[in-house]
């Protein structure tokens, strides 16, 4: 899909990987509408790209629906490309999450983006083109522990995306999922416990947007980053009881 030109909605646009695939959109022309809940991060992210500001809280109640009334408010009445990266993580035993932690991370992980999803697609199929890119998890496609309920919206997310892609095949709107594994953001500090591992090391966010604007641009249905992790996750379907013994001894993150 050509980028110049089109309408860019980004979730999660605040920092991270969203900040950066916001930046590399409107350096290749996009409009942007750059939704977050950190006014004040966001505004800066809108001063650079030019783009408009959405604050809403995904995991809310019927927030997929106030932030597509905040887009068509916003003034363009279309959107060419939906990337749907916001998302809430917890790191710990299930056991000890608090009581509306499960709810929440399933609103915002899985329910906002589908239901957004939803609203925005009729506009695309209506003009013919469009794509949207959802950033899933290597979590959604292996399971790691201590992740039980994000890597389960993570899933859900991944075969959502596959399911409709086959729908949406010769209609123009392409569907595609960044798979990574370990980026540099403030994702690990919020989700409760920080990134300790020594390998594999943290990708900057700016290679996992590189690889969203090439999913976009290309009509690809699926990137891993690193590609490496196609590895565990072939071992997984090929070897179910290897894997386990494997994740057992190096799993956690």
């Amino acid at each position: 899909m050509r980028i110049a030109g089109a309408v860019a909605l980004v979730t999660g646009a605040s920092s991270g990987v969203g900040r950066a695939t916001a930046c590399a959109l409107a350096g290749r022309g996009a409009t942007l509408l750059l939704h977050g809940r950190d006014r004040t991060a966001l505004s800066e992210v809108a001063d650079r790209t030019g783009g408009s500001v959405l604050i809403q809280e995904l995991a809310e109640p019927g927030a997929a629906r106030r932030l597509a009334d905040q887009v068509s408010a916003a003034g363009t009445g279309v959107v060419d490309i939906l990337v749907a990266n916001a998302g809430a993580g917890f790191a710990g035993e299930f056991s000890t999450m608090d009581e509306d932690a499960p709810e929440r991370m399933i609103a915002a992980n899985l329910t906002a983006p589908v239901e957004l999803t939803r609203l925005v697609l009729p506009g695309m199929l209506e003009r013919g083109r469009g794509s949207i890119v959802f950033v899933t998890s290597i979590a959604g496609r292996a399971g790691v522990a201590g992740e039980a309920v994000y890597a389960a919206t993570k899933a859900g997310l991944d075969i959502f995306a596959e399911s409709l892609r086959l729908e949406l095949r010769g209609t123009g709107v392409d569907v595609g999922v960044l798979v990574p594994g370990v980026v540099a953001t403030r994702f690990f500090d919020r989700r409760g416990r920080p990134y300790g591992r020594a390998k594999p090391r943290p990708l900057p966010a700016e290679a996992a947007a590189a690889a969203l604007v090439r999913i976009i641009e290309t009509g690809r249905a699926e990137t891993y980053l690193p590609g490496w992790l196609r590895l565990p996750v072939a071992v997984r379907s090929i070897a179910p009881g290897l894997y386990r013994r494997l994740a057992g001894r190096f799993g956690g993150s």
